[in-house]
């Protein structure tokens, strides 16, 4: 089992590892572009080159059925789903197989909506509380992943 980071933008990269170390778990933080993590061995940053999904596509390729991804990418999240992986979004929410469609679907209604310019594209500003909901919901992950062995 490893965690697969999508950390550009990521706010809970702290959180992340504070769990992986709790649990022994591998973390691959990638990034288009260098970034301070906390020094860790379980920790890897992973700097890809330049271009549009690099961090995806290197996340996407490696990921498994046994892995857990962190990302706010509705397009990356399906397809670790795809791939067997468990997903999670910066706020807590889990990505599955049920509810995977209509994030895609929603993601491109609110793309449409910017270009036509009937919407601003706000974006709450990340709370205390989905910082606590994504570490309740990474422990979940990790602990169901270890009960199916």
């Amino acid at each position: 089992m490893q965690i697969y980071v999508d950390a550009d933008a990521c706010p809970v990269k702290a959180e992340v590892v504070r769990v992986a170390t709790r649990h022994e778990l591998p973390v691959h933080m990638v990034s288009n572009s260098w970034m301070r993590i906390e020094t860790n061995p379980l920790v890897k940053l992973v700097v890809v080159q330049e271009g549009p999904d690099a961090a995806d596509d290197w996340i996407a390729e490696r990921i498994g059925p046994s892995d857990i991804a962190v990302t706010a990418d509705i397009l990356l999240a399906a397809r670790c789903l795809k791939a067997g992986a468990q997903c999670i979004g910066p706020t807590g929410k889990t990505f599955s197989d049920a509810n995977i469609g209509m994030a895609v679907a929603m993601r491109e209604m609110q793309r449409h909506l910017r270009e036509t310019g009937e919407s601003r594209g706000f974006n709450p500003s990340f709370t205390p509380r989905d910082r606590s909901q994504f570490l309740q919901a990474l422990e979940n992950a990790v602990q169901a992943t270890k009960r199916k062995g």
